[in-house]
């Protein structure tokens, strides 16, 4: 059975003392809410954030990501952070090339692909975020956008490793816009990556593989995203700063 991943990507948000006080209250909520085997629950503060966010859920089964990361192991890259720091604070989660990075940093396939080698390199998980703009969505272009970035990627990350990754479907258009996709809609973008997945990787690692969907998913619309087949979970914003709708959208989930 392939996990269900709930994903909080809390962005520019929180300090020592928020970040904490949240982190205790969602590992209150997931517990409340008898987290099966199969659930994951990640949260991804910022770098700075990340220890305290650890050790406030020391001994839970919350996990904990971050929001990007450097291709390279180390080095002269001032302002960035790799793999190997990630994994000293208690990381087993890295979101790679989520849409704010591509639209406002410029981040490319090419640069995606290369982080998300990296960290499956490391031994941690990526969450590879892919999604369309509202003009491609208008244009008919929705699965070639998909198809393309899923593709460039995975470039490099083989059928014995693909297991490790989750793909996260977030319409650019509907991220922090309080728009959301139907459940048709992301049912039907849910189902072609599996596709893409299938003629990849075969059937059976197509299946093991979790695909979640991301693009302003609060507690009221999670239960019908993700009673469809192919959505795994969630990659939830806004929501996920807010302890007690956090835990209603992992209820829904699992």
């Amino acid at each position: 059975m392939r996990k269900t991943v709930i994903a909080g990507n809390w962005k520019m948000n929180t300090d020592r003392s928020s970040g904490a006080e949240l982190a205790a209250a969602v590992m209150h909520g997931a517990g409340s809410a008898n987290l099966p085997e199969h659930a994951d629950v990640v949260l991804c503060p910022p770098f700075v954030v990340i220890p305290i966010v650890a050790n406030a859920v020391a001994g839970s089964r919350i996990r904990i990501g971050a929001q990007n990361v450097h291709d390279q192991p180390r080095g002269a890259f001032t302002g960035e952070i790799s793999t190997g720091m990630l994994h000293s604070v208690g990381c087993t989660h890295v979101i790679v090339g989520h849409s704010e990075r591509r639209l406002m940093f410029a981040e490319s396939d090419y640069d995606v692909c290369r982080k998300a080698n990296a960290v499956v390199g490391a031994n941690l998980q990526p969450i590879i975020c892919v999604g369309e703009t509202i003009a491609e969505r208008e244009q008919g272009r929705t699965l070639e956008v998909v198809r393309r970035q899923l593709r460039a990627a995975l470039d490099g990350i083989f059928e014995f490793s693909i297991r490790t990754c989750i793909i996260a479907y977030e319409p650019i258009w509907a991220i922090g816009t309080g728009n959301t996709a139907t459940p048709g809609q992301a049912q039907e973008v849910h189902a072609f990556i599996r596709s893409q997945l299938r003629e990849m990787y075969g059937s059976a690692a197509a299946e093991d593989v979790s695909v979640i969907y991301g693009g302003s998913v609060t507690e009221t619309n999670a239960c019908d995203l993700f009673a469809q087949p192919d959505i795994d979970g969630g990659l939830v914003g806004g929501a996920s700063l807010d302890a007690s709708a956090f835990t209603e959208i992992i209820r829904a989930a699992i």
